[in-house]
């Protein structure tokens, strides 16, 4: 299975919205997070996003086919962190290891330490994934609402 990274740009916005709405639309009626989740933004962000000098969005390939999509901020500053905010894979392609093959490709591009990412308490598998990948927990939460708690993780 051959993941690779395809670096988006504004012309992309479109395709990048519509894949981020499906891949996280599963959460968002789980949670009803209104306020931070991905499928709730609206396409103006994501342009914002890919306008922004230290932002790169990359759609996640399969093969030839798109199949989620990663954003890393990079400010290319020393003792600045590097985000992944957000990443994504659409349900169907889901569990089989694309998600943490596309990090594995971000840190190369990227570099391999000074990774900071959030990500739903709740979702064990993604803690899991994260965890397992080197990241860990920095201690600090933030409470979304009732039902979901954001935990930060840290990779230095």
């Amino acid at each position: 299975m051959e993941i690779t990274l395809l670096r988006a740009d504004i012309r992309d916005a479109k395709e990048l919205h519509a894949m981020q709405v499906e891949s996280f639309q599963e959460l968002f009626e789980k949670y009803q997070d209104y306020e931070t989740s991905p499928a709730n933004e609206d396409i103006s962000k994501i342009e914002s996003r890919l306008r922004q000098d230290n932002s790169y969005y990359y759609f996640i390939c399969l093969g030839q086919q798109k199949v989620g999509a990663v954003r890393v901020v990079d400010y290319k500053q020393a003792g600045k962190s590097k985000w992944i905010s957000p990443i994504f894979v659409l349900p169907q392609f889901c569990g089989k290891g694309i998600a943490q093959q596309a990090i594995h490709l971000c840190e190369q591009k990227h570099g391999k330490t000074g990774w900071e990412l959030g990500t739903i308490l709740q979702e064990e598998k993604n803690c899991h994934l994260y965890e397992k990948m080197g990241y860990r927990s920095t201690g600090r939460t933030q409470s979304i609402n009732e039902r979901l708690t954001l935990v930060f993780y840290k990779k230095t």
